[in-house]
């Protein structure tokens, strides 16, 4: 088996989690050159994978202004740092493997997928969740014909109060213009899903949420700007963030506070960083809860519902068909398959050995990504462009729907961005 040469640009959680598989599989995996601009993660990574100091940059203009030095890039960035470093990777002749979404910028999702097609490169989206044993056991499940022909899904991202209020209220991607919008930043991965279980085109969405709670209006009285300056309902308070990051527990979440996890440095960058403010008193402005109906070509309905509002992070969903229906958990990794007749089978993942991240979706999506690239873009993976650019659509869609009150036609809507560049 050839081993694949890597690259990653952007050594933050996601990239450093897909490249553990080089650490655990060394003699299919070889990681050779890092390009990250905070230099505590650089120095871990590089210490990781052993790389040298002359390939490790700062930026990736440094990593793409040497000789081709590897057969595949990682690209790991924050969601608008995507299109330029991929469409220079592209152009040189690596072939990529990018963080989910996109961009944020439906004209350069499909500028990258068009690139990507001509180049006859591998290009994969880490739709991590096609990969997942639970999600791929339901399309088995669909694909066998096991509830006969598939009629309607109810889907339930769970996001969990606890993590909306530190990625998407304090955190990163709190506003839809310095990264993208909720629905594409938290949930494209299952607009993915839902498109590949639906098994056709997407033709109509419609959607609906607001930022309801996390907002100065729902504030405790007296709550300062920050849960350190003396805040009165400290003791009741959900979000106090000394209870979530001056803990024993320097995992992640806390992990994201600070490069040092000293109590020290975790208590200065309460006082100082964004993740000491109080909830009610950020600058976010992404929803808190929204809900998405989508109709497919093949006549197949889609209920879709993101929440902050919950106790547990978690997916859920139920399928319908002629014949029976799907319930299924994927953190408790079950599946119901009630058949009509009053036949009951229940599947369970109980014995998931050492897979980690998305249900064992990370790890096996960088092997097939290797599989993929062993092949020289002969071949397309379950996450290729292609699939993505259309449920990336679907995310840009439903967010357009949710602000202008309106049902949007997909043909349309993609359509519409064709004028646009021809336009330009």
């Amino acid at each position: 088996m050839k081993k694949v040469k890597v690259a990653l640009v952007g050594a933050g959680l996601r990239g450093v989690n897909y490249l553990e598989y080089a650490v655990q599989h060394p003699h299919e995996l070889e990681v050779v050159a890092v390009a990250e601009p905070v230099r505590e993660r650089r120095e871990a990574f590089q210490v990781r994978h052993g790389i040298p100091d002359e390939l490790c940059f700062e930026h990736w203009d440094e990593l793409f202004a040497k000789p081709k030095l590897a057969d595949a890039v990682l690209i790991c960035t924050q969601d608008k740092q995507h299109f330029e470093p991929t469409m220079k990777a592209l152009e040189l002749g690596y072939h990529v493997l990018l963080e989910k979404p996109m961009s944020p910028d439906p004209e350069e999702c499909m500028q990258m997928g068009e690139m990507a097609a001509k180049s006859g490169l591998v290009f994969s989206i880490c739709h991590v969740l096609r990969y997942a044993p639970f999600f791929s056991t339901l399309k088995e499940l669909l694909s066998r014909g096991e509830i006969g022909q598939l009629m309607s899904i109810q889907h339930n991202e769970n996001v969990g109060y606890w993590h909306q209020a530190h990625s998407f209220v304090r955190g990163n991607w709190r506003r839809k213009e310095e990264s993208s919008p909720m629905i594409l930043a938290k949930s494209c991965h299952d607009l993915d899903i839902l498109l590949w279980l639906a098994d056709a085109d997407c033709t109509q969405v419609a959607s609906f949420g607001s930022l309801n709670h996390f907002k100065a209006s729902e504030a405790p009285e007296g709550a300062p700007l920050r849960c350190l300056d003396g805040c009165p309902v400290a003791d009741q308070c959900l979000y106090y963030a000394p209870n979530l990051y001056l803990t024993d527990n320097t995992d992640w979440p806390t992990s994201a506070i600070s490069n040092d996890m000293s109590y020290e440095a975790r208590y200065k960058a309460l006082q100082e960083g964004p993740y000491g403010r109080c909830v009610y008193h950020c600058d976010n402005d992404v929803v808190d809860h929204q809900v998405v109906n989508l109709e497919f070509a093949n006549n197949v309905t889609a209920a879709f519902t993101m929440s902050a509002f919950t106790r547990d992070i978690s997916r859920t969903i139920k399928l319908m068909g002629t014949t029976g229906e799907i319930r299924g958990a994927m953190e408790k990794n079950e599946i119901e398959v009630i058949h009509f007749s009053g036949k009951v089978e229940r599947i369970s993942f109980e014995d998931m050995g050492g897979h980690v991240g998305h249900g064992g979706g990370d790890m096996k999506l960088v092997k097939d990504f290797l599989n993929l690239v062993r092949a020289d873009g002969k071949s397309q993976g379950l996450t290729s462009a292609n699939h993505s650019v259309q449920s990336h659509l679907m995310a840009f869609a439903a967010e357009e729907s949710r602000v202008q009150g309106r049902t949007i036609h997909m043909q349309e809507f993609a359509e519409s961005f064709n004028l646009q560049e021809q336009e330009h």
